[in-house]
């Protein structure tokens, strides 16, 4: 239109019309959800209620729209609140590239990919945690401009109680896979790996971080790469957090006896599991199968979730670090693994600027004490992309 500094009656018309007809295409409705203890104006021409599966009350989008809500109600106190925030960046409903703020009672999460936004509220009063959540595509974000808007403005919970948890509750296996009905955010793939200092810094195996466009450790932290030996298939991670492990390594500066009883921690099951496994065996040779001097030969059954993780002597000293099993072509017997050796693993230690912590155990340490030492140096190491 032309600026003639008016506003005549037809364009005033026009304007109201257009207004009417965009609320009308979004559908505003206070909805008062007395089960969940929360009133809220929602987008009811393009999500509908759905489902409840505690702490969430879920509405999904209606054909042909790509929003969908989430109320959020559970009953807690500040840990409750603290465990949901990092809770809700392990679904894929949140993707990682976004402002996340948390106080005392409550927390903003917002995400942004090539295919989806997502903005997250909660808050704690009174012993209950009540928010919600909008999910939309880029494309629309105008619209999920003004939703987020009304939500925000008219966002009021009500009344003395929460979901109850056993609402709607699923089978295990309708679960799997999903937290509360919603699909969980999971690395491409996860392998092992153990901490070589008080400041968290991470040997792996090359397998566990090539090609990662992201890597974590335990899920949480994030890592950067800092040194790469491809001939060794050892890799250095440094923790963009600073990090206080519970142990980390000790490597034995004695040269260890054949056939003498070895063991791996490892997270066998990749991210199946919170804690790694410990795999028992034997060395069998001090180099590899064509004379490689960087490499120890064992006999033990491993997983490729193990690969990374530290070999540890019947002292609990660090001897070497599990390297994937497959190695060229050939298919070894099932009880074949290689390590990449104590002196390849100071090398890159020493190449990184680290020191090296030298091992002044004595005698054998029963099974239990190895298993705990061992989970508190062994770390999940995940790639994603």
């Amino acid at each position: 239109l032309a600026d003639t500094g008016i506003l005549t009656s037809g364009q005033r018309q026009s304007l109201v019309s257009g207004y009417r007809a965009e609320l009308a295409a979004i559908g505003l409705a206070t909805v008062r959800e007395d089960t969940a203890g929360i009133a809220i104006d929602l987008p009811l021409a393009m999500v509908g209620f759905d489902h409840y599966d505690p702490p969430f009350v879920h509405f999904k989008a209606k054909p042909g729209a790509g929003m969908s809500v989430l109320l959020i109600s559970q009953a807690g106190d500040q840990t409750t609140l603290f465990g949901l925030y990092d809770m809700m960046q392990t679904l894929q409903i949140v993707p990682p590239d976004g402002e996340r703020s948390r106080d005392d009672d409550s927390f903003t999460l917002t995400g942004q990919n090539g295919t989806l936004n997502s903005h997250t509220y909660a808050v704690l009063r009174g012993g209950l945690i009540k928010g919600f959540t909008l999910v939309w595509p880029p494309e629309d974000e105008i619209r999920a401009a003004k939703v987020l808007a009304a939500m925000q403005s008219s966002f009021a919970p009500f009344g003395d109680r929460a979901l109850d948890d056993t609402i709607g509750a699923q089978t295990d296996e309708q679960r799997r896979g999903l937290l509360a009905g919603l699909e969980v955010r999971r690395p491409d793939f996860s392998r092992s790996g153990f901490y070589v200092d008080a400041s968290g810094m991470v040997l792996t195996t090359t397998e566990a971080v090539a090609n990662c466009a992201r890597i974590t450790l335990d899920g949480t932290v994030e890592a950067d790469l800092l040194r790469s030996d491809p001939a060794t298939g050892v890799a250095l991670l440094k923790p963009r957090a600073d990090l206080s492990p519970q142990s980390f390594a000790e490597f034995q500066p004695r040269m260890p006896r054949l056939r003498s009883e070895v063991a791996v921690a490892g997270y066998s099951y990749e991210d199946q599991l919170t804690l790694p496994t410990l795999t028992f065996g034997t060395l069998e040779d001090l180099q590899g199968l064509n004379g490689e001097a960087w490499v120890s030969r064992l006999a033990m059954e491993v997983l490729p979730g193990d690969a990374g993780g530290p070999v540890l002597d019947s002292s609990g000293s660090v001897v070497g670090l599990l390297l994937p099993r497959q190695r060229g072509n050939r298919v070894l017997p099932g009880d074949v693994a290689f390590a990449a050796n104590g002196a390849a693993l100071q090398t890159m230690l020493i190449a990184g600027g680290l020191s090296i912590a030298d091992s002044t155990r004595q005698g054998a340490m029963p099974a239990q004490e190895l298993a705990t030492l061992a989970s508190r140096m062994t770390v999940l190491v995940s790639c994603w992309n």
